[in-house]
């Protein structure tokens, strides 16, 4: 049985910012729709900006179902898996928004992040006010070796205009795979 954190501070903290990969589930309301979970990295893109705030920069991709879904209903859970050193898993649990390239204030919210290692490509700043944090034992997660964050997402939007960018939130983003409107 894990346990139940007041806050993010001290070693969970350290703990979260080591991690060079975490894990984002949503899903829309009711009982039909799909579940999502969606792998999330690269260094400068996640910060934590409190005891019970966290955010990261959202890129342009296959889909958008965290937006979609935070529009909806606001659910979400992070998690953070340990795959060197000791076994850890930290969930951070709580109700998120997303500002998006095309909402006021997007601007302002790249400010949290000092070292990104793209803006060009930004779709949105997820924030979460997390309102559970806890931790498990990790025994099952395997050790992995980190080798470094791919450019590749980075290099394929680096091609485009902006104008490209808000055209591919028109045709490959507009919604999630359940329907809901994302932009």
């Amino acid at each position: 049985m894990g346990k139940v954190y007041p806050a993010i501070d001290g070693r969970l903290r350290d703990f979260i910012e080591e991690q060079s990969v975490f894990f984002v589930a949503t899903a829309p309301s009711g009982a039909d729709g799909h579940v999502n979970l969606s792998p999330k990295g690269m260094r400068g893109t996640f910060v934590i900006l409190g005891p019970h705030r966290v955010a990261w920069l959202d890129f342009h991709g296959s889909g958008a179902e965290t937006i979609a879904h935070l529009r909806q209903n606001g659910r979400i859970t992070l998690m953070f898996c340990a795959f060197t050193g000791p076994p850890n898993i930290v969930r951070l649990h709580g109700r998120g928004t997303a500002v998006t390239v095309e909402d006021a204030g997007f601007a302002d919210r790249l400010g949290d992040f000092p070292d990104p290692p793209d803006l060009h490509s930004a779709r949105a700043v997820i924030t979460v006010e997390v309102d559970r944090v806890s931790d498990s034992c990790g025994y099952a997660v395997p050790l992995l070796d980190y080798q470094g964050d791919r450019d590749l997402l980075v290099r394929s939007h680096s091609r485009r205009t902006a104008e490209d960018l808000v055209t591919y939130r028109a045709t490959k983003n507009a919604a999630s795979i359940d329907g809901l409107p994302v932009f």
